[in-house]
C-alpha cells in the first residue's frame, strides 16, 4: 500500500493556461518546483537529480538552487554537493496556520475533542483530488506517526474527503471523482464509481462519513463537514481510532455524535 504523501509534485510543465496568462510568473513556479521535487524518498539531491525531478535543464536547476541557497531554504553538503531542504522551508506553513481564521477558530475545538476521545483528531481540506491535513492533535492511541500536518490523501478513500464530498454540488464532486486515480489501496477500498456515489448519498443523508481500512489497514475514520455561510464545505473534521481497540460500528456510534457536534460549532 502506499502511504499518504507529504506534499503533492508540481507538474513538469506549465498548463497551457498559465502559459497564456500574462500575468504568470514562470520564474517563481519553477522556484517552487525545486522546493518541491524534495520529499521522504528525496531527501538529498544532487543537481543533475533535481534538474531531472523539476523538468528543468542543468544550467536552470543550479541557478534555482544557488538562489534558494542563499534565501536559506537549500542547504548543500560540502562533501557530497547534494541539496536538501532547511527548516526555514516550514515557514510559510506557519504563517498559514497563523493567519487562516479557520484554523485558529478550528483549534480549540480540536484539542477539546482529542481530550474528550483520548484519539487522534485532524482538521483536513480539499485540494484538488486530495485532502491536505492543516491542523493534527495526537494521543497516546495514534496509529499512523508518519501522517503530519501537510501530508496529502485521495479524497475519494478518506473520511474527511468523502465528508467534503457529500455536501458540494453532485456536479462538482463528480468532477472531483472523476478526475481522481481511483484504485484500492486496500482490500477495503470504496473505488469502483457508483459505490463511490451511493457512498456519497449516504455521507449527505446523515451528515458524516466513516471509513474503515480504507487507506490504511486498522484504521477507521470517522469525519463531518465544516460549512461555511453558503452551506458549502470548506474542512472537515475527523477522528482516528485503531481497529485493534474499537470495531467499526462502535466507533462510529461513540465518535460521530461527538465529530458532527464540534463541525457544526466551527462551522459558519
Amino acid at each position: 500500500m502506499s502511504p499518504p504523501r507529504a506534499s503533492a509534485l508540481p507538474a513538469a510543465s506549465s498548463p497551457p493556461e498559465e502559459r497564456d496568462d500574462p500575468l504568470f510568473v514562470r520564474s517563481v513556479e519553477k522556484a517552487i518546483r525545486v522546493l518541491m521535487a524534495f520529499n521522504a524518498r528525496r531527501p538529498t539531491l544532487s543537481l543533475s537529480q533535481l534538474a531531472a525531478a523539476t523538468g528543468l535543464d542543468k544550467s536552470a536547476a543550479q541557478r534555482f538552487a544557488h538562489t534558494l541557497l542563499r534565501l536559506g531554504y537549500l542547504r548543500k553538503d560540502p562533501r557530497t554537493k547534494h541539496f536538501e531542504l532547511t527548516s526555514r522551508t516550514l515557514a510559510p506553513a506557519y504563517h498559514y496556520t497563523q493567519s487562516n481564521p479557520l484554523v485558529r477558530r478550528a483549534v480549540p475545538y480540536l484539542v477539546q475533542l482529542a481530550g474528550v476521545t483520548e484519539e487522534a483528531t485532524n482538521l483536513s481540506m480539499l485540494d484538488g483530488t486530495e485532502i491536505v491535513f492543516v491542523a493534527r492533535f495526537v494521543t497516546r492511541h495514534v496509529i499512523a506517526s508518519h501522517v503530519t500536518v501537510g501530508t496529502h490523501s485521495p479524497a475519494f478513500c478518506t473520511a474527511p474527503g468523502i465528508a467534503m464530498l457529500s455536501h458540494l454540488p453532485p456536479r462538482e464532486a463528480q468532477a472531483i471523482l472523476d478526475a481522481s486515480i481511483l484504485r484500492p489501496y486496500t482490500p477495503h477500498t470504496t473505488w469502483h464509481m457508483p459505490e463511490l456515489q451511493a457512498k456519497l448519498r449516504e455521507t449527505a443523508s446523515r451528515g458524516y462519513a466513516v471509513c474503515s481500512e480504507e487507506i490504511l489497514i486498522n484504521d477507521i475514520s470517522v469525519a463531518a463537514p465544516i460549512l461555511d455561510g453558503d452551506g458549502r464545505p470548506v474542512a472537515a473534521v475527523n477522528v482516528a481510532v485503531s481497529k485493534l481497540r474499537c470495531d467499526t460500528a462502535t466507533a462510529e456510534r461513540q465518535f460521530a455524535p461527538l465529530v458532527v457536534t464540534t463541525a457544526q460549532a466551527i462551522s459558519g
